[in-house]
């Protein structure tokens, strides 16, 4: 089952690369005129040796097969604007990526699956309906938008965060020092991120125990004398919480495309951001590598969540 998996996901990552690399060329511009743009222009002669060193003056199919016998070695070439390797341009930008995203997620699941429980043992209530309006405001809103008003609230209003970076430019903090900083640079943007998947995890959450607490073995165990707080997070949630589990891994490609613009707003040095540098400055080499990362980060995902949609519902396990 798992090597089928693995053999799947294999498959998946080619055709990945297939379509990125025939959707990036097919788009219109030439990224050496770019870069020689932003030189301030060159002769003819000296772009066509560009093109050449890039190996840009080959037919598409001889460029695919290069650059697919590059990826198999590793090798995600150099990048056009920055004249740095693909891979040590990621490598420093892949920490705080994972950091921005992995405290969004957490944030959005933990605060997400307790409201929506909440909410759900209180169903007709002001609670309720306020998680319920919460939602919806907050499914709607675009993540850019509530980047820029927490900005304009928690820096410029109360200055009491950052507005921008992962740390301050001029520190010579180190260890704990440290590490507060960059969380204190880390609050703004999780926040932006993890609201919007937040109102959607917590209506998630709300009517998938409303149906689990009206189901006949939850009325057993009430029966049974148990205390509510047992019949709530050892009986009902277990299985309540199944499909939002589903859903963060299904969802977990948005919240890497979100990233994408809270990074932008908040000048936050990841992935995001290079992945925005490298659209404006037509940098092929660097935005092929981040989409190809990215991809490989849902797919895995994707299998971990299956595996721990397995472990947590006991009816999976049997079928297996």
């Amino acid at each position: 089952m798992i090597l089928r998996r693995i053999v799947y996901a294999f498959v998946l990552l080619l055709a990945v690369l297939v379509m990125n690399f025939a959707l990036i060329h097919l788009a219109p511009g030439d990224p050496v005129e770019t870069l020689v743009g932003e030189m301030g222009g060159a002769t003819p002669e000296f772009i066509e040796q560009m093109r050449a060193a890039y190996g840009l003056d080959q037919p598409f199919y001889i460029q695919l097969a290069t650059y697919l016998g590059r990826v198999a070695q590793g090798d995600f070439g150099f990048s056009l604007y920055f004249n740095r390797p693909v891979l040590e341009l990621m490598f420093h930008r892949i920490g705080p990526t994972i950091l921005l995203v992995v405290t969004a997620v957490l944030i959005a699941l933990t605060l997400g699956t307790f409201l929506g429980v909440l909410a759900a043992q209180r169903r007709n209530s002001w609670l309720s309906h306020l998680v319920t309006v919460f939602s919806l405001v907050g499914y709607s809103t675009p993540v850019f938008w509530v980047g820029i008003m927490l900005i304009l609230v928690f820096s410029v209003a109360l200055p009491i965060f950052p507005i921008a970076g992962m740390y301050q430019s001029d520190t010579s903090a180190t260890g704990l020092a440290f590490l507060l900083e960059v969380l204190h640079h880390l609050i703004l943007p999780a926040m932006t991120l993890a609201l919007i998947y937040l109102a959607f995890y917590t209506r998630l959450s709300r009517a998938s125990m409303i149906d689990v607490l009206d189901s006949d073995y939850v009325r057993t165990a009430r029966a049974k004398g148990l205390k509510n707080y047992l019949v709530i997070y050892k009986h009902a949630l277990r299985n309540a919480i199944l499909p939002v589990v589903t859903f963060a891994g299904l969802q977990f490609g948005q919240v890497l495309s979100g990233a994408v613009l809270v990074e932008t707003v908040f000048g936050w040095p990841g992935l995001g951001t290079l992945a925005y540098d490298s659209i404006l400055r037509r940098d092929t080499p660097t935005l092929l590598a981040i989409l190809f990362f990215s991809a490989s980060l849902v797919i895995v995902v994707n299998m971990v969540t299956d595996i721990v949609y397995r472990y947590i519902d006991p009816r999976m396990r049997a079928e297996q």
